[in-house]
């Protein structure tokens, strides 16, 4: 087992895994930035040590700081929580070149499905439902509309290395083809510096399913169930839930062990995400993959009292899964909401400042991460989450009930929040049915939604 581990993350994941390392017994480093200096994360390591200036790419998004940072004190892993480098091929090989262990799949595994087409050739290759598209990446506008009509209007647009929603767009006809392919690319280049698209027949009120990973190096792989992430804006998503109430136990198992085969062609390790859409005939396709933890996490480790990032590091130490396939069970019912800093009312503006008092909810089933306090600044530099409310009961709506009242006891004042907005989808009829897919949000709360 390790000894000393560093985290290569802030905030609220930070303070995530310096509790699961604790528990374990093992020494928690903390990286910050100048603008986090006062982070919670910072005060609960058992050490921290600056690696730069405020903006992402002088502090956590520097390879060779942050590796300096783990030689100077003595580190033997790190783990990258979400986010930031957690998907960055290069610091994963340079971490195994320099002898210190990445808690997450090797590098040639993050460049495989990190590529969107790349990701997309193997799962056709392993047998795996893809989206219908071109099987080929694309550069050119032209080339890609003649793509686009053999497909079949409407199509999704995405940038091969896209990921937070950037780079997408949706095309609906011929006529708005250019315009929103060209969108996309100046997208793509600006934050990946990669102009590669491709295109995909667009599924029509599909609902984003994905299913949780979990690989050790010694060939086990198993799925822990579903997670409802159709609650999005932006892309981006808002709300999730396990287990999705649209699928059955047997859709469960269909679904679950194409996830597994998934990861076991590109010979998977660790926590990963095998993402789907589930159109309204229940058909399913492969979107994407994710190499590492999710943002939402917790509503699984509710439904199936595994601890995710106590597993991702006993695996990433050379141990074997905890857990057989056929011990995994799902109970009851997790609902997790994303309370950012943020004015939904003002097309969801990002809104920095200083918190003067916090008040956090608390109660059987009610769990909170989170890496703000009363007197904390929430910097302008990074992704606007302050916590993650999470709720758990024997049924969805026992849960719903529990995320109202929880929500209803939750005080951040200082900065504007999206609590009013969680609430409004909590209490909106087509949630509380379970009716809901990837534009519910568009749909049902267009006053909150302007072009972007």
């Amino acid at each position: 087992m390790f000894n000393k581990i560093l985290i290569a993350n802030r905030g609220e994941i930070a303070v995530r895994i310096i509790r699961a390392c604790r528990e374990m017994g093992i020494q928690t480093v903390a990286v910050y930035s100048e603008a986090d200096r006062d982070c919670l994360h910072t005060l609960l390591a058992d050490e921290a040590i600056c690696i730069g200036p405020a903006p992402s790419n002088q502090s956590y998004l520097n390879i060779e700081r942050i590796l300096a940072a783990t030689a100077a004190v003595k580190a033997d892993a790190i783990h990258p929580g979400f986010g930031f480098l957690s998907e960055n091929a290069r610091f994963a090989r340079l971490c195994a070149e320099c002898n210190i262990t990445f808690i997450g799949p090797s590098a040639g595994i993050i460049h495989k499905m990190g590529n969107k087409s790349e990701a997309r050739r193997t799962m056709i290759d392993a047998g795996v439902p893809v989206v219908p598209g071109g099987r080929e990446p694309v550069h050119e506008a032209e080339e890609a509309l003649a793509m686009a009509k053999e497909i079949g209007f409407p199509v999704m647009i995405k940038a091969s290395s896209g990921g937070g929603g950037k780079g997408m767009r949706i095309s609906r006809s011929a006529g708005d083809f250019r315009e929103h392919f060209n969108a996309a690319q100046m997208e793509s280049v600006k934050g990946f510096s990669d102009d590669t698209m491709y295109i995909e027949k667009y599924i029509e009120k599909p609902k984003h399913v994905e299913f949780q990973i979990m690989a050790d190096k010694h060939g086990n792989i198993i799925h822990l169930g579903e997670r409802d992430c159709s609650i999005q804006r932006r892309h981006q998503k808002v709300l999730e839930e396990a287990p999705c109430e649209a699928i059955s136990p047997k859709l469960r198992k269909k679904m679950g062990e194409t996830a597994v085969k998934a990861a076991r062609a590109v010979g998977y390790e660790n926590a990963g995400t095998i993402e789907f859409l589930l159109d309204k005939n229940k058909d399913f396709y492969f979107m994407e993959m994710n190499t590492r933890i999710q943002v939402e996490h917790p509503v699984t480790e509710l439904v199936t009292g595994m601890d995710l990032i106590k597993e991702q590091i006993r695996v990433a130490a050379g141990e074997p899964l905890s857990l057989r396939q056929e011990d995994v069970a799902i109970e009851g019912h997790a609902i997790e909401c994303r309370i950012n800093a943020e004015n939904p009312s003002r097309n969801f503006m990002p809104c920095p400042g200083l918190i003067t008092n916090v008040h956090i909810p608390g109660g059987n089933g009610v769990r909170v991460d989170s890496h703000i306090y009363a007197g904390y600044r929430v910097p302008a530099n990074y992704d606007s989450m302050l916590m993650k409310l999470i709720v758990f009961d024997k049924d969805r709506e026992s849960a719903i009930a529990k995320m109202r009242s929880a929500l209803g006891e939750v005080i951040i004042e200082g900065i504007e929040t999206n609590i009013n907005f969680q609430y409004e989808i909590l209490e909106n009829d087509t949630f509380q049915k379970g009716d809901t897919d990837t534009g519910f949000i568009e749909k049902e709360f267009p006053e909150y939604v302007r072009s972007y």
